[in-house]
């Protein structure tokens, strides 16, 4: 092709498709190169009918030193980062199958290393602008060839290319799966560190999906998913923050790793992460926090920062707050932070004239904190009983039964007893009182259910394994 101002493009492409077919290695080398220079400006139509012969010339078998190979390669990928349908129609011709080959043929001497980068190069391209060809790529065994490549690799400055490869093909479970039984999964934590963030947040999902099992988390703690998460964590956009975080959760989910997860500096990220605006990102962290608030010392941190939310956070982010407060009342040591962290006198003047919805949230965890019979002290002290007892008439059910849970529990302390005594007649605290002796009762027979059953018992049963 000749470069001119206004170019005749059908007797361009004409004297393309004449050299390529008839002409020796260095004149076809010249003419892609000069398609590759004018690929921007060529009209759509002339670059899709070159596609097949460039993708033909990447399985030509008369260029010893692969320069014909290497031109088109080269030439493929200028077309295909134009976007568009270019990628998927060069799939369709093939080119993924022959780069592999290309890639498995490639040798370690000098010319050897430099084609191996043109082919990861116009390999990386297809796979980025061409979504589709990451089912064939994974097929063909593309998990296997690329993991093979990183490990012999030895230019940095191009890695990254076959870092984001990998990336896109953990968007497919089995390529996952792949990964975690050929000892790849180092190289998934690498480009959660490098390559532009999209790949990156594709290293973070994947993760995410593959650390659900015990021996997935230790490989990934060993290769140092957890500084490479939390860099993401505080350093990404949202959508990075939001996989980031949940993939450091599941890590997390494992109890001696909740150290590492903690002093890596992940609670200021997620209580960031719960006074936002994004709804799966207060579901996150509330759910991260639970996992984190096993260890007492957490536990003492995490309460510290939901009092100042609901200090100074808007009205989310203290419904969210709030919702945590009452996750972590069912741990047995958090009991005590949370009435060491200041939360109970400023929940009751935050429910003074709150919302319904904040009250309908925050009552729960108030029913629950009265269970301890210190937390009933302070909210005895902070002037809560009146408010229940106000609670009890209120058009919420949900109040209502909340307020009531934690009167019958106000009613077991004989010090506070004549405080609550003539709110016990009313039927909704009636009502919560046979309910909970229903659970009560419920719950003791299963505990002497289970002191019946025997080792003797479970040796006869047929269906035990």
């Amino acid at each position: 092709m000749e470069i001119s101002q206004n170019p005749d493009w059908e007797t361009e492409f004409n004297r393309f498709e004449q050299a390529i077919s008839s002409s020796p290695a260095p004149i076809r080398v010249r003419s892609i190169i000069k398609l590759s220079v004018l690929a921007n400006q060529s009209p759509e139509s002339i670059l899709t009918r070159a596609i097949p012969i460039l993708a033909g010339l990447l399985r030509v078998s008369d260029d010893p030193d692969r320069s014909v190979q290497a031109a088109a390669a080269h030439c493929l990928k200028r077309i295909a980062c134009l976007g568009g349908e270019f990628a998927a129609t060069m799939g369709r011709c093939g080119a993924v199958a022959s780069l592999l080959g290309l890639l498995l043929e490639a040798n370690d001497n000098n010319n050897g290393i430099a084609l191996r980068k043109i082919w990861v190069k116009c390999l990386w391209s297809l796979v980025t602008f061409g979504s589709a060809i990451r089912i064939g790529l994974a097929r063909l065994g593309g998990v296997e060839i690329v993991t093979r490549e990183l490990n012999t690799w030895q230019d940095d400055s191009s890695k990254w290319c076959l870092l984001e490869i990998l990336t896109a093909l953990t968007t497919l479970r089995e390529s996952r799966r792949v990964l975690v039984h050929n000892g790849g999964l180092k190289f998934l934590v690498e480009a959660v560190k490098v390559g532009n963030f999209a790949s990156r947040e594709r290293a973070c999902h994947a993760i995410g999906l593959i650390g659900g099992t015990r021996r997935c988390r230790r490989l990934l703690v060993e290769a140092g998913v957890v500084p490479a998460l939390v860099e993401v964590f505080r350093d990404g956009d949202e959508k990075g923050k939001l996989l980031a975080g949940n993939a450091l959760g599941i890590i997390a989910a494992q109890t001696e790793y909740i150290r590492p997860v903690t002093e890596a500096g992940s609670i200021p990220l997620y209580v960031e992460l719960l006074s936002g605006g994004d709804p799966l990102g207060k579901d996150i962290a509330e759910d991260v926090f639970c996992v984190l608030a096993v260890a007492e010392g957490n536990a003492v941190l995490i309460a510290e920062q939901l009092v100042r939310i609901l200090r100074e956070g808007d009205e989310e982010a203290k419904f969210a707050a709030s919702d945590v407060l009452w996750d972590l009342a069912g741990y047995r040591h958090s009991v005590s932070v949370i009435r060491d962290s200041g939360a109970i006198p400023l929940m009751v003047e935050l429910v003074r004239d709150g919302s319904v919805e904040f009250k309908e949230r925050i009552s729960g965890a108030i029913s629950q904190l009265c269970y301890n019979e210190n937390d009933r002290e302070a909210f005895y002290e902070s002037g809560m009983v009146p408010i229940l007892i106000e609670w009890l008439g209120d058009d919420s059910e949900e109040i209502r039964d909340n307020a009531a849970e934690a009167l019958v529990n106000f009613s077991e302390d004989q010090e506070r007893y004549g405080g609550v005594r003539e709110a016990l007649r009313h039927p909704v605290i009636q009502s919560m009182q046979s309910r909970l002796a229903r659970i009560r009762a419920s719950h003791e027979h299963l505990v002497r259910s289970m002191r019946r059953v025997t080792i003797e018992h479970l040796a006869r049963d047929p269906y035990f394994p």
